[in-house]
């Protein structure tokens, strides 16, 4: 689908028209220049390639800028192809913020926070088993039993254990436009998206 690539600032809230506290969430979406036009004829597809947030001409290398300079513009931190752009867009041009509407939804993919490893009570929202008495001791957040003994002799694969957390790629769908701000290229949805604050994320119709 279409949309653009953000920077996630942060969050706040908003009041409605009738009074409601809305959390949402504030991204610096676009503006994005076109550096690549995929076409059926050459590709087998059709999408544009968008850049988002300039780096320094020495940190790309040499076909890195001849990419870029192909598309008259600098070096880019951030490449995303997007497919599905109801406008038509040549190499070079910029795509803003005011590519959406207010009162739209939206979906925004990100990479989440790592947590590192972590338990299962906090990995996989355990409650924990037994009790306090009785003669327990440091038992109160672990797993339990994993599984029989002798058949099947295995511990079955997916089993939700303890282990790394977080740090992976997460969509969240349906995020309605709260406002859209085109002086300062800013998007307010409601809601929460993964990653932290300056977070690169993907904003798609």
């Amino acid at each position: 689908m279409s949309g653009l690539i953000g920077k996630k600032i942060g969050m706040t809230s908003l009041y409605d028209d009738n009074g409601k506290n809305i959390p949402c969430t504030v991204i610096e979406a676009g503006p994005c220049v076109v550096t690549q036009v995929r076409t059926k004829e050459t590709d087998g597809y059709e999408a544009l390639q968008l850049g988002f947030d300039d780096k320094a001409d020495k940190r790309a290398n040499k076909a890195e800028q001849g990419h870029y300079r192909k598309a008259n513009t600098a070096p880019k931190r951030k490449l995303v192809e997007f497919q599905n752009f109801s406008e038509e867009h040549k190499l070079g041009d910029t795509i803003t913020v005011e590519h959406f509407v207010e009162g739209e939804f939206v979906d925004v993919s990100g990479t989440s926070k790592g947590k590192g490893f972590q338990g299962v009570v906090k990995r996989h929202g355990f409650a924990g088993v037994g009790q306090a008495t009785h003669g327990q001791h440091n038992r109160l957040r672990a797993p339990g039993s994993i599984g029989a003994a002798s058949y099947p002799a295995r511990v079955f694969k997916g089993m939700r254990m303890a282990g790394q957390t977080g740090n992976e790629k997460v969509k969240v769908q349906n995020l309605r436009v709260i406002k859209v701000v085109p002086e300062k290229n800013l998007l307010v949805v409601k809601g929460c998206v993964p990653g932290h604050k300056n977070a690169y994320v993907i904003i798609q119709k």
